[in-house]
């Protein structure tokens, strides 16, 4: 049986010219990148080459990016290395790594979403205190892809002096992103959902930006991240940028084409379906659908069944038995959540697999709505 991924917002494959390029410093670039010798100069160069790299998606300069080990070590550095002591303000819509952060905190405000899952820069403003140290958005999100208005954010906070920081893991390497014109003074990213290994990430950080590491130990990363660098994986991590550079904005009009192919066969083929997040600015690649009267666990378990790798939510919090929190900001009702499914594009699905895809789905869902009460 021939199978098709389409989780591409959990993580992608590692591309070939990402393995082609990591493979060799694997086995041959085996310095540490702080030693003196020809060794650890051969190590520094492929580091730098790939700081520069990054920064050159990001629109930043290359002393601007902090490796880290993905998103989550980034979001973690970002709001505890500046707001431990103050007060912070996100959205309900976070990825766990910023919302489990932010609980760290000696206090946060979780400012709501609209239906579409976007949130108002006023209701940012409006939440604003003396002792606020940091302000949290994302910039996509991971299930239903919808694109926060940054650049009106950072306006806020520049007025108000705080510190403005996004989650960038599910638009870095999904759009384009320019941090200048975003206005942000901190944003992460994370390799493996744009082609790189696992394990890999980085956090820009604005010049000037007084942060404070979260990790002790050496002077690595300009005192900001301590322990040997990962050059193989840093290496990945800009060969992937340099990609995204190269072809991003062709790439990601072939997703969108595609992912607007896949909602228009499964609305019209399928009755009482809905898009989470319509009329919202979206990531190209990201779909989230709701399927009345189907529970998406089952869906999904039959989908895999023929073939296909889709969601029923995000992939950090498989497992968990209380439905989205994202799709609950966004106004759905428990039992609509779990009707929910996501389907995130990537470089290796075609219209062909879209079309089955959809296939698939009708005949999934036809089938589970005659076991279901409601449609029985």
């Amino acid at each position: 049986m021939q199978r098709f991924y389409f989780d591409h917002n959990a993580t992608t494959p590692v591309s070939p010219e990402v393995l082609e390029a990591i493979v060799p410093v694997m086995s041959e670039v085996y310095g540490n990148a702080s030693s003196i010798h020809y060794f650890g100069q051969m190590a520094r160069k492929k580091l730098d080459e790939a700081r520069r790299q990054v920064a050159t998606m990001l629109g930043a300069t290359p002393e601007e990016v902090v490796y880290t080990s993905g998103g989550t070590e980034a979001d973690n550095l970002a709001l505890l290395g500046t707001g431990q002591s103050g007060h912070a303000i996100t959205t309900t819509v976070e990825h766990p790594a910023v919302l489990a952060a932010g609980s760290q905190l000696a206090s946060v405000t979780h400012v709501p979403v609209d239906g579409r899952g976007i949130v108002n820069p006023d209701d940012i403003r409006r939440a604003l205190r003396a002792d606020t140290k940091i302000i949290s958005v994302m910039h996509a999100n991971n299930e239903l892809g919808v694109i926060q208005p940054l650049a009106e954010i950072a306006k806020i906070a520049r007025e108000a002096e705080v510190l403005f920081h996004s989650d960038g893991v599910q638009a870095g390497g999904k759009i384009a992103v320019d941090v200048k014109r975003l206005g942000v003074d901190m944003y992460s990213i994370s390799g493996h959902k744009f082609y790189a290994p696992k394990g890999v990430g980085a956090l820009y950080v604005r010049k000037g930006t007084k942060l404070q590491p979260i990790l002790h130990g050496g002077h690595h990363e300009r005192d900001l991240r301590p322990g040997t660098e990962n050059v193989a994986g840093a290496t990945g991590l800009g060969r992937a940028a340099q990609w995204i550079t190269d072809h991003g904005a062709e790439e990601w009009s072939r997703e969108e084409s595609l992912r607007d192919r896949l909602e228009q066969g499964i609305l019209e083929r399928i009755p009482h379906s809905h898009v989470n997040g319509a009329g919202a600015p979206r990531t190209p690649n990201t779909s989230n659908i709701r399927f009345d009267g189907v529970d998406s666990d089952a869906l999904l378990i039959a989908l895999d069944l023929r073939g296909f790798a889709v969601s029923s939510g995000a992939a950090c919090s498989s497992g968990a038995t209380e439905p989205s929190h994202v799709l609950m900001a966004i106004g759905l009702t428990k039992q609509q959540a779990r009707s929910s499914l996501r389907f995130s594009l990537g470089r290796s699905n075609t219209a062909e697999q879209a079309d089955a895809l959809i296939e698939a789905v009708a005949e999934s869902v036809a089938h589970l709505r005659k076991l279901a009460p409601a449609y029985a």
